[in-house]
């Protein structure tokens, strides 16, 4: 072949585009869309949370990104509405999101059908579809964390190993939504397993009144009590629990219970009460420390420093870190750039990942999304969550007939 200087110039440019495209790919970005509700109902948790998986995120990117990819996060309101949420979606996949959180049980409901449409991935963690567990049915959303069934199921192994179950009295005090009622069937069937009496205990929402209720609860007389809510309902709950005689130290709560409700109970009042823990709260564990060294104390923080270590704040570090190591994982197994796809197969290659000690360590399988339902009972000691009992899952033969029974629904269309 006959070289003339035209030939070797446009080979390379050709060459140089080539490098180029491998340049642009190598360092393109990964895209998260965290369209949460920061303005109507979640607020009692959204700052604190996306704070933390914000601050996480920095900290990755100022560690170097993950496999060199810097990862950007798209933060907008939903409101915890269905339709905004909808709208954020579209924009946001537009924009080349591959994992979407939105916080929000009714937002995430009503996009799973365009998830699973768009191959895209969709993080439940603490809210969302239980039976999005069964990740054959819901192959594209991972609820991660431990769902309100196996929440309810460490509680209950908790009373088991301290005094046992038999013959006890176990109460739940519920909002009156889907999710407050959510644990029913699991301590229902519990209840015949283990053969003590459960009664369930219902209030309006949005709980600020929960009086009529509580004086059921106390004609009940339990010997402990579940106690079901979110927000500004569970201090009222825990009040309306202490005027009616009931032990503080009898009051197991769903995850949602943090230093606010603390706050506005009083710490001397709340000591001893116990709740569902998914992540460790404070600040010993080497992750927070790095994102207080690097990312607060460099100013490159997304709110306010004394939210760091909070059980909110926490939440949130942990979701990330989850989700930056299935992209890892993804990355590794299939190359750039990172598809929902190729996240999908990252996430079902996390394998007793426990991000540092912050988290029981979690295993999730193209089968179980949920990733092992594992928690522990942490108690408040009057000056901070304590935990009582050590990370595990619990009946969980009680908890997958409730998520096969809603994956089949969800086949058949109902």
């Amino acid at each position: 072949m006959k070289w003339t200087r035209r030939s070797v110039l446009a080979t390379a440019l050709i060459a140089g585009m080539a490098a180029t495209g491998v340049a642009t790919a190598q360092e393109q970005p990964i895209k998260f869309g965290l369209l949460q509700d920061f303005t109507v109902v979640y607020t009692f948790v959204s700052g604190e949370y996306n704070q933390g998986q914000r601050d996480y995120l920095t900290l990755v990117n100022e560690e170097g990104g993950v496999d060199g990819h810097r990862i950007e996060a798209i933060v907008r309101d939903t409101g915890n509405q269905p339709q905004r949420g909808i709208e954020a979606y579209n924009r946001a996949k537009e924009e080349g999101a591959v994992l979407f959180d939105f916080l929000s049980t009714p937002v995430s409901r009503a996009l799973v059908d365009s998830v699973l449409q768009d191959e895209v991935v969709m993080i439940t963690p603490l809210h969302g579809r239980g039976d999005a567990s069964d990740g054959e049915t819901f192959p594209y959303i991972f609820p991660m964390m431990a769902t309100y069934w196996s929440q309810a199921t460490v509680l209950a192994q908790y009373i088991e190993d301290n005094g046992g179950l038999e013959g006890k009295k176990i109460a739940l005090v519920h909002i009156d939504t889907p999710f407050g009622r959510e644990p029913i069937p699991v301590l229902q069937d519990l209840a015949d397993e283990k053969k003590f009496e459960f009664q369930s205990f219902a209030y309006p929402s949005p709980g600020n009144e929960q009086s009529a209720t509580w004086t059921e609860v106390r004609r009940f007389r339990p010997d402990f009590v579940l106690v079901w809510g979110a927000g500004g309902g569970q201090p009222v709950a825990v009040r309306e629990a202490v005027r009616n005689g009931i032990p503080v130290e009898n009051l197991l709560s769903v995850v949602w219970l943090a230093e606010t409700d603390v706050a506005n109970v009083g710490s001397d009042t709340m000591k001893g009460i116990k709740r569902f823990e998914a992540v460790s709260t404070g600040i010993d564990n080497p992750i927070l420390q790095r994102i207080q060294e690097k990312v607060v104390d460099k100013g490159l923080g997304a709110g306010d420093a004394k939210n760091v270590g909070t059980s909110y704040y926490n939440i949130g570090v942990a979701t990330m870190a989850v989700a930056v190591e299935a992209a890892r994982l993804g990355l590794e197994a299939e190359g750039a750039p990172l598809t929902g796809a190729k996240l999908k197969a990252g996430f079902e290659k996390i394998a007793n990942f426990d991000a540092e000690g912050l988290i029981s360590p979690i295993t999730i399988t193209a089968q179980d999304h949920q990733g092992g339902g594992a928690g522990r009972v942490a108690q408040w000691n009057g000056e901070a969550w304590e935990a009582v009992s050590d990370w595990g899952a619990a009946y969980q033969q009680i908890v997958r007939k409730e998520i096969e029974q809603g994956a089949t629904a969800f086949k058949q269309g109902n």
